[in-house]
């Protein structure tokens, strides 16, 4: 009998991360190239991918049981790391996020969407309290799991981590059996509220398609109504939101739309970031020879705007290569989330592959334009040692329910 050697290991997932560990690499590289500190930006960055794959290697071969039971665990950990980090954390740019351990920052921020969406899937899988997230009891504490790190990541305050939260939150407790009418309920205020703030016939084109779902839902009347009584409120109240936010929060979002506006300022980044994209053509520059990356038109290109420096030196090709390999690895963590039979690694797949699907997405957009500046790196290139081993040990969860993926539990 033939052994099938990769059987109960995804080399293609495994291979994957490998070229974007890479290409990110190269990118932090060149992109630090002119700068003091080159050795040691590329240097933590390949000591953390090294000690990241070993991560990943030996969480792919622990007994599922151990992961599922040391969930409260870890969750309750991380948030007295939340806690302390406000009162014990270093501050850089306004932000208390930090330790300061060895020379190494650690944010205890990117290992929190780990460690919620593992407690989050033991709650909703937890055998012995029969969880049921159609009962208001059980949905209303699996948001209190969520809401719970998430409130204090806004006090650091961390806009963009914080996010992520949201993003991943409702596709999660969808998949684990919440109703499609109250994932309709929960998002059709904000999907108004985006519409609302792009413009009048936006927000009315949004009304419409709401007040459509509701009728092809069939419920009450006074559910109905309540629902679109929100929806309007929400759309409404989008210029008193946008008023309470900080001055620099307005610039990033009007820099979107038009960052020429601020072309100095808020939109500085944005536009220096598609030139150099753009100025790749198909092929590229040629590596360490963008000349928008190697002159520093860009601050601190190696982190959340590591993606123009790929678009510039190595071109459209380089470009789609990245966005194909990050493609396969969502594609590949929701097929095993699809297969798994074990309930409590399906969530965490589905979760992980939303968090890396959203990362990607959303900072690409950033570097093209279309989406703010509101602090997204890029899973697996973009430099910080806490963001990459918070991804390698996603991914590793992902291998293991992969290779468990015929066992129940």
């Amino acid at each position: 009998m033939q052994i099938k050697v990769f059987d109960r290991f995804n080399i293609v997932i495994f291979l994957c991360t490998i070229g974007l560990l890479t290409i990110g690499l190269l990118a932090i590289y060149s992109a630090t190239s002119n700068n003091p500190m080159v050795e040691t930006y590329f240097t933590r960055q390949l000591v953390g991918a090294v000690i990241g794959l070993i991560i990943v290697l030996v969480i792919t071969f622990i007994p599922p049981k151990y992961i599922f039971q040391s969930s409260y665990f870890v969750y309750a950990i991380n948030i007295l790391l939340l806690i302390s980090v406000l009162f014990m954390g270093r501050r850089i740019l306004g932000h208390t996020s930090w330790f300061s351990i060895g020379g190494f920052g650690i944010q205890p921020s990117e290992f929190a969407k780990i460690t919620t969406i593992l407690a989050l899937a033991h709650y909703v899988t937890n055998k012995q309290l029969e969880t049921d997230i159609t009962r208001p009891k059980d949905f209303f504490i699996a948001i209190v799991i969520a809401l719970l790190p998430i409130s204090l990541i806004l006090l650091q305050p961390d806009m963009g981590t914080s996010l992520v939260f949201f993003v991943f939150l409702f596709p999660l407790l969808y998949w684990a059996g919440m109703p499609n009418y109250i994932l309709f309920i929960l998002i059709a205020p904000v999907v108004t509220a985006i519409c609302a703030f792009l413009g009048t016939w936006y927000f009315l084109a949004a009304l419409a398609v709401v007040l459509i779902a509701l009728i092809l839902f069939k419920r009450n009347l006074f559910i109905s109504t309540l629902v679109m009584t929100c929806v309007i409120v929400s759309g409404l109240s989008v210029n008193l939101v946008y008023n309470k936010l900080q001055p620099y929060q307005q610039k990033r979002i009007v820099s979107v739309f038009s960052p020429e506006s601020d072309a100095l300022g808020s939109g500085y980044n944005i536009i220096q970031s598609k030139i150099a994209i753009g100025s790749g053509g198909m092929w590229g520059k040629g590596f360490m020879q963008g000349t928008q990356t190697q002159l520093k038109y860009i601050p601190e290109q190696w982190t959340d705007f590591i993606f123009c420096m790929v678009g510039e030196e190595f071109g459209f090709a380089g470009s789609i290569i990245v966005v194909i390999l990050f493609l396969i690895l969502v594609f590949q963590s929701v097929r095993i989330a699809f297969i798994c039979k074990n309930k409590f690694l399906s969530l965490c797949c589905i979760g992980f592959s939303i968090i890396m699907l959203f990362h990607s997405f959303f900072n690409m957009g950033m570097t093209m334009g279309i989406m703010p500046v509101v602090g997204i790196p890029l899973p697996f290139m973009s430099y910080g040692i806490s963001f990459l081993l918070s991804n390698l040990v996603m991914l590793g969860i992902i291998m293991n329910a992969y290779r468990n993926r015929k066992e129940y539990t």
